[in-house]
This record gives structure tokens, sequence and C-alpha cells, in this order.
């Protein structure tokens, strides 16, 4: 199948293009080939192509902080400029091209309070509580409203083995426990980390599948930052007295609010073979 994407030579897409790319074939558009999502003219290849049925969109401002700096700003900030009204262009266009798009989201959306004891599914509202996890949510609200066949993945705190342009929570920890350094985790925030070759075998499952609606593509383990930091000394053969303890309240003074219990339920996914792994799984393919 011929895609484009949007937003692939970050982190995550990336590697789902290389873990893909012997059953289909993907165009990338980006701020180098001419394409701004926030420049609804510039999204006409996909308007007045005929070759390409499904999107990819993975663009986003995903910084957290980033984006609560931006909120003062409303809509003329970058967070809302690109999540917001850039996914409403990559929507347009799908319309106007009839495209499939398939909407990559977070587990921000939820709000980490009362969380089900299995984790949140796909049937549980969404309620944001920072300007990153609103603007998705937004972003969110635009597919499912469009009119459009669309997969929206929510993802959670990915990972991966090898990536040079950018950090994730995995190596950055197991950076500095490699070089004997100290590393805090936070004990009263609980999250799903995602192996990111296990996101692209869920996406190359819901292409060939044909699927649609909301999917959580996350892993299958929901621990605290400081648990997962021992299991990462654990697997990786480094010192455990390294990890020490801290709170949310201490940790992001002064920053963006981050839930407490964002466990992410995953049954719907697996239920379409598609088998999520764990952390400590995920980590025995990093060694």
């Amino acid at each position: 199948m011929n895609i484009f994407t949007i937003g692939a030579s970050g982190l995550i897409g990336s590697r789902i293009v290389e873990l893909l790319s012997d059953k289909h074939t993907f165009q990338d558009l980006s701020l180098t080939s001419g394409v701004d999502i926030t420049d609804p003219i510039s999204l006409n290849g996909i308007k007045n192509d005929t070759e390409h049925p499904v999107v990819l969109h993975l663009a986003a401002k995903a910084d957290v902080d980033g984006c609560e700096a931006d909120k003062p700003f409303g809509k003329d900030g970058a967070a809302y400029k690109i999540n917001v009204l850039g996914t409403q262009n990559v929507v347009d266009a799908c319309r106007a091209g009839s495209k499939k798009l398939l909407y990559i989201s977070t587990d921000f959306v939820f709000d980490g309070e009362n969380t089900p004891e299995n984790g949140y599914t796909e049937e549980d509202t969404p309620n944001p509580q920072n300007w990153y996890a609103q603007t998705k949510f937004e972003g969110e609200e635009i597919v499912r409203n469009a009119g459009i066949p669309y997969v929206i993945i929510r993802i959670a705190y990915p990972y991966r083995k090898d990536f040079e342009l950018k950090k994730d929570f995995v190596r950055a920890v197991a950076g500095r426990l490699a070089q004997n350094q100290p590393v805090i985790g936070i004990t009263d925030h609980i999250f799903t980390p995602t192996f990111i070759d296990d996101i692209a075998l869920a996406i190359g499952t819901l292409l060939e599948k044909d699927a649609t609606g909301i999917y959580h593509v996350v892993g299958s383990q929901s621990l605290s930052p400081y648990e997962a930091s021992l299991l990462i000394a654990k697997v990786m053969g480094y010192d455990a007295s390294l990890v020490g303890k801290t709170t949310r309240e201490a940790f992001f003074k002064g920053r963006a609010h981050r839930p407490f219990n964002l466990s992410m339920n995953n049954a719907k996914i697996k239920q379409l073979g598609v088998p999520m792994r764990s952390f400590e799984e995920g980590l025995k393919e990093m060694i």
C-alpha cells in the first residue's frame, strides 16, 4: 500500500517506516519537502493525489512543558496551531482526497483520577489536564467528527533501541546508569511504556485489517517511573542503588501538570492478534 506520512522522521515514525517498508511504500510530507500542516495550501498534494489511500499523521508538538508555555497564546501558540489547526488541515485534505487517516494521539487525554482497575479503555471518557493533552484531544475530536474513515491510535511513553536524534525515557535512564550517575524516579505517577516496534506491528495490523475507530496501542505493563528505572537497572545490569525516589510535585514543580495514574488497557489491539510486550519484555529486546 502507498502511504503518505506526516512527521515520519522522528522517534516513532522513522521506526515504523523501517519496519513496514517491506509491505508498504511511504512518502513523507514534511517541512523538508515543502509541507507545513499549518498551511492548508501546502497539503494540496494530498487533496489531488490518487495513489495513496492512507495518511499516517504523526506530526505534533509533543513537548508537554513547551506546550504549557504556549497556553497563554491560545490559538496563536505553536501547540494549538500544530496539534489542532494543523490536524484540521490534514483532515480537510484527507476528506478532499478521499483518504483514510491514522492519527497518533496520547494517553495524556485522560485525567489519571479514578482510573479503572485494568486501565483506561477506548470507551472511557477523556478529560485532559494540561495544554498538550487538550490540544491532542481537540485533534482527536476533529478526526472523529470529520466524516472520513479513521483510526485514532493512542500511545504512551514510546521507547526504542536506537535513535540518535532524540532520547526516550528508557535510553535517558540507561545512559545515566551506564555512567554510574544517579537517577531520580517518580513514585506517584503510573505510566505504560510502549516498545516502538510493537507500535509499528500494530499499525501494520490495523492497515491489513482495514480497522477503524480508537485503539490503545500501548505496552502490557503499567508502573511508576521509579519502578521502571529499577527494572531498567535490573535487566541491563546496572547498579540499582543509583535509583532514588521523588514525587510529581517535587519533580515537576513549576511545570505542566502530570496525571497520577495513566494505566492503559490494550485488550482491543491484542484482540487483533498484536502481542504488545510488557515493559520488561521490551527492555530485553534492547540488550
